[in-house]
């Protein structure tokens, strides 16, 4: 059993158990600037794409998009021009103030859930209407309702701290198939070369009687597991074919430095490497912004290592002709408390916070909502995460009204029936 890297308000309710399939998987794909022209050929031909940088406990909307330093809830940083004139983001952010000209930040998301445990499952579903389900998280639903952009690759990649795998639990009643391929640590498939002992020849002939055997197996046992294993073999082995693409010598020193050492600077990167090569959604998670104490020492800390590698992914996918057809969403799953509690902290608060958002039909230079004075609230309207789930669909050419899942008989929307797209933030 693995569990993630605990809060820091100390609840146990946030490990998850998974069942590791496959040994680490994780990869770098670097093709450089010579075939930037062919990359964006291949993403107009093969379909839009999707980056999602989770920043998993919550981020500070004060300490990042949405400062207010004559508020009385405001901490010690000042607030700085970004390329938007009359906008300003904290100055933990300085790479991102000057490309907010590029991307669009909403401001008043209000999701209602103040729990970890259930608030990320709920922004990561979507939060559609129960009807008795497990619901797939967003990059799962992604690689059922666009398929891969690649053949050769696999449809929904995350990027994680920490162990790999096959993660097929995200995929919900879509199935095994649709489930999360986790690249631990973003390092190289551990198991990506075939033994020299064993011959092309052997190791098909091998991989056709497990085929059999599980076969049998699962004609009187349940298929989930039997199907998660058989997709983390089939994901292996599509790797295995395509180990070129897993050389880090074609990373730049340039491209590292700009991207950054730490953990989420190197683990975009791969995420943009990804992207490049054929992924069409790419999950990067962060953790430990859970700051329920030291709240501004944790964000001096926390906040540029998401500043410097987002500014920089946005800088190359436009610079790649890919940022038309890549969307790019950093977000978590609420913002933090107002009130500075009795530890420095800021505790969960999922009633008025922000997310930025780039590419594929976002705005450019568009901040969304109002709050009141002191951030404290939605001033006016406030978007749920259906919202957010039926914009997203939208920008990627899905129909969330005319498309659904079908499970056992059942037809399901894809999102929240009650929510529309958030206009304001579309081209």
């Amino acid at each position: 059993m693995e569990k993630l890297p605990p809060y820091a308000c100390g609840s146990s309710e946030h490990g998850m158990s998974r069942r590791r399939m496959l040994g680490t998987l994780g990869g770098a794909i670097g093709f450089g600037s010579l075939l930037q022209p062919t990359i964006a050929e291949q993403i107009r031909n093969h379909g839009k794409r999707v980056c999602l940088i989770w920043l998993d406990g919550g981020v500070s909307q004060y300490e990042s998009w949405h400062p207010l330093p004559e508020s009385k809830f405001a901490g010690p940083f000042r607030s700085i021009k970004t390329s938007i004139p009359g906008i300003h983001f904290s100055e933990l952010m300085p790479h991102t103030a000057k490309i907010a000209h590029k991307i669009s930040v909403i401001r008043s998301m209000e999701t209602k859930d103040p729990n970890h445990s259930s608030g990320v499952p709920r922004v990561q579903r979507g939060d559609p209407l129960d009807r008795g389900v497990d619901y797939p998280y967003l990059g799962s639903a992604i690689a059922k309702l666009a398929g891969p952009a690649n053949p050769e690759l696999p449809p929904y990649v995350w990027i994680k701290p920490g162990n790999g795998g096959f993660i097929h639990r995200e995929a919900g009643f879509l199935g095994s198939k649709y489930g999360a391929l986790a690249l631990g640590d973003g390092k190289p498939p551990v198991h990506i070369h075939r033994p020299d002992s064993i011959s092309a020849e052997i190791d098909d002939a091998r991989n056709v009687l497990r085929q059999k055997v599980n076969e049998r197996f699962k004609a009187y046992r349940h298929a989930s597991e039997i199907d998660a294993y058989e997709t983390s073999f089939d994901l292996a082995r599509q790797l295995m074919a395509r180990k070129d693409i897993f050389d880090d010598t074609k990373l730049s020193a340039k491209d590292q430095d700009r991207y950054g050492s730490h953990p989420l600077g190197r683990h975009i990167l791969r995420a943009r490497q990804l992207l490049e090569a054929g992924v069409r959604f790419v999950k990067v998670n962060s953790y430990h912004w859970d700051t329920h104490g030291d709240n501004f020492n944790m964000s001096q800390r926390l906040v540029p290592q998401v500043d410097q590698p987002f500014a920089a992914l946005i800088n190359d996918l436009e610079d790649r002709g890919m940022l038309d057809h890549t969307l790019v969403i950093v977000m978590s799953e609420f913002g933090r408390t107002p009130i500075i509690n009795s530890r420095l902290g800021r505790d969960h608060w999922p009633d008025c916070w922000s997310i930025g958002l780039a590419g594929c039909g976002i705005k450019h230079g568009a901040v969304i909502g109002k709050t009141t004075k002191d951030g404290a609230f939605v001033d006016g309207e406030g978007y749920d995460i259906g919202h957010l789930f039926h914009t997203i669909f939208t920008l990627l050419d899905i129909n969330p009204r005319k498309t659904n899942y079908r499970h056992k008989g059942q037809k399901l929307a894809i999102a929240n029936d009650e929510c529309e797209p958030i206009k304001e933030v579309m081209m």
